[in-house]
């Protein structure tokens, strides 16, 4: 991904987590309680907002570094958010533990994506 496309994905995913994060503490709060599911949502709510964190320095950091690798990066943290937070914000309202099975491939991501980070910034 690009930096202009870092960035936008960057912002939106910070305005959709504060969206999210607010919905669950409010609106979701029964059924997550429910579901027996609240620290799980809170979990991904918390990880989404680091690595979306993550996603906005690493498209910044693009400016200041050539390598492809940055690129890579930026690509990986929003895959990692997609797998690890998204299947964690699905179990938590349905239950379906079977997705639980996603979210490390998610945590797999991320260690890339930062793995990604260190080598593009290593190579300047």
């Amino acid at each position: 991904m690009n930096q202009k496309i870092t960035l936008l994905w960057a912002a939106a995913l910070g305005c959709f987590t504060v969206m999210i994060g607010a919905f669950g503490a409010h609106a979701l709060k029964d059924v997550l309680s429910a579901n027996g599911r609240l620290e799980t949502y809170d979990l991904a709510v918390q990880y989404q907002f680091v690595h979306t964190l993550a996603l906005f320095l690493t498209g910044i950091l693009m400016s200041q570094f050539t390598s492809k690798r940055l690129h890579y990066a930026s690509l990986l943290f929003l895959l990692g958010i997609i797998f690890f937070s998204g299947s964690l914000f699905v179990l938590s309202l349905t239950g379906i533990t079977l997705l639980g099975a996603v979210t490390p491939l998610g945590g797999l991501l991320f260690i890339a994506a930062w793995l990604m980070l260190f080598l593009g910034i290593l190579k300047k």
